[in-house]
């Protein structure tokens, strides 16, 4: 898998030097944070989440959800700012996961009933990772700082806690907190191709993304909106894009992973 280098320019910005870079499909992005804020930041959310809600002692849940992921992010290029990734497993009944910057990956149990298969579950580790590697929540915490000039969020991300569903919300779990400040849908989109990347270069079956979104599609119980009111891809379009994106990939059977 290739590394993506991020290429930087200057720009003025409502008085402020904003940087510029580009994403790993050559997106242009606006980047404000230094990868070691966001590290810190992610960090620091990740403790607060792990205290404020269950971590799952399943052994075995445990266990595989561990596999997958590890076996994602084995394939990840190495990151400047932290060695390992650490995996949470949440006892909940949200259909959720989430990747968080510094390497901090947390599952809900609930997933497990929506992506019943270790391909499923790459499927959509490797689209939360994807969000990391792609820097989507700096864009997103940049895109905030500069919509609300008057507020600090940059100390708020080093430690201050009064714009803390700003910061949560930013790196893409908000809505744990009730904060509902999704990604773009051209970070939905640009996650789901980078991720089935590396989740088929990591042995899982990359046609197993668009089981994942039907099953995904039958959860939701047709109360996704449509396309144009949501920021979101609508299940259908998905579908399409991951499968045509599906076929373009390599066989990588040859390293099918052993997760159960």
């Amino acid at each position: 898998m290739k590394t993506w280098t991020k290429v930087c320019c200057l720009a003025v910005i409502t008085s402020a030097i904003a940087a510029c870079s580009s994403s790993p499909t050559g997106r242009n992005q606006l980047i404000l944070f230094s990868d070691a804020q966001m590290s810190q930041l992610g960090a620091q959310s990740f403790e607060q989440m792990k205290k404020e809600q269950k971590v799952s002692k399943d052994k075995e849940v445990n266990a595989y959800v561990q596999c997958v992921a590890k076996t994602i992010t084995d394939h990840v290029p190495p990151q400047p700012e932290f060695s390992e990734w650490e995996v949470v497993v949440f006892d909940s009944d949200q259909v959720n996961a989430f990747a968080l910057p510094g390497g901090k990956i947390g599952v809900y149990t609930g997933l497990l009933n929506v992506a019943v298969t270790p391909d499923q579950l790459a499927t959509v580790i490797g689209h939360e990772v994807a969000h990391v590697l792609a820097d989507h929540s700096n864009e997103r915490l940049s895109q905030s700082q500069l919509a609300n000039t008057g507020l600090q969020i940059t100390n708020a991300a080093l430690g201050g806690s009064q714009y803390r569903d700003v910061t949560m919300a930013a790196l893409g779990v908000g809505v744990q907190y009730g904060v509902i400040l999704p990604y773009g849908r051209t970070q939905e989109s640009e996650a789901d191709i980078v991720g089935l990347e590396l989740m088929a270069e990591s042995g899982f079956d990359p046609n197993q993304s668009v089981e994942l979104w039907k099953n995904m599609a039958k959860a939701s119980g047709g109360s996704q909106p449509p396309e144009l009111l949501s920021t979101h891809p609508s299940h259908d379009t998905r579908i399409s894009d991951l499968r045509a994106k599906a076929a373009t990939l390599p066989n990588y059977d040859t390293i099918k992973p052993n997760c159960k």
